[in-house]
């Protein structure tokens, strides 16, 4: 896919735009995707630009508010999530996992898939776009959330999961003491967030170009 159209989809979604070498990367992304969705069901979003604004520019509306970018002229050394650690649950087609990871490239990230097909795929994209330090884990995270010897986050990110409100205690035990928890939800599922005392959520942020999602951020207390 054309990279300024890539561009011009996402302006709506992003603050500052994309540097030319990340949109390279979203137009593999692309192609690798529709490639897939043949063989095995990633998305049931199939339009090239319907892919970009609802799977990269919610993702990325999402990396801009974790990883606001430094100001102008500010010092090397505040690179975008430096050293922070981020697990993303369900990851699915990779969503909104590797468009953060573009995004902030210095994130150490972790993908949890259970389908052994997708996370073939994951794996096989983080090649496609030459991303590092990503590790996919085949499992199901109240499986992880249970081993007490499984690293505990900086960062949980959650996008569109079966079993919203079964899933998010296995998020919650997964973090770090005052570590962050992402959710890109629908509007509908913000009063069952405010029923878990253990986050303290910042007001949920709508979703350009969307009248029912927010993105929600919550602080582990």
């Amino acid at each position: 896919m054309d990279t300024a159209r890539i561009a011009a989809l996402l302006a709506p979604f992003l603050e500052p735009p994309l540097p030319p070498a990340a949109l390279d990367q979203i137009s593999t992304y692309i192609d690798l995707l529709l490639r897939w969705n043949g063989r095995i069901n990633l998305t049931a979003i199939r339009h090239p630009e319907q892919i970009v604004t609802r799977h990269f520019g919610e993702s990325l509306f999402l990396a801009r508010h974790l990883f606001p970018a430094p100001p102008e002229g500010a010092p090397s050394r505040l690179r975008l999530g430096g050293d922070v650690r981020v697990l993303d649950i369900g990851s699915g087609a990779g969503f909104p996992a590797l468009p953060l990871k573009i995004w902030a490239p210095q994130i150490q990230l972790t993908l949890i898939e259970s389908n052994h097909k997708k996370a073939t795929f994951l794996r096989e994209a983080a090649r496609a776009l030459t991303l590092t330090d990503i590790n996919v884990i085949t499992d199901r995270a109240e499986v992880l959330a249970a081993r007490p010897d499984f690293p505990r986050t900086d960062m949980v990110t959650l996008r569109a999961v079966e079993s919203f409100e079964a899933v998010l205690p296995q998020a919650i035990a997964l973090l770090n003491p005052k570590g962050t928890l992402a959710l890109l939800v629908g509007a509908a599922q913000i009063p069952y967030l405010t029923t878990l005392t253990a986050v303290k959520w910042h007001p949920p942020i709508p979703l350009p170009q969307s009248t029912r999602r927010v993105l929600a951020i919550g602080i582990l207390q």
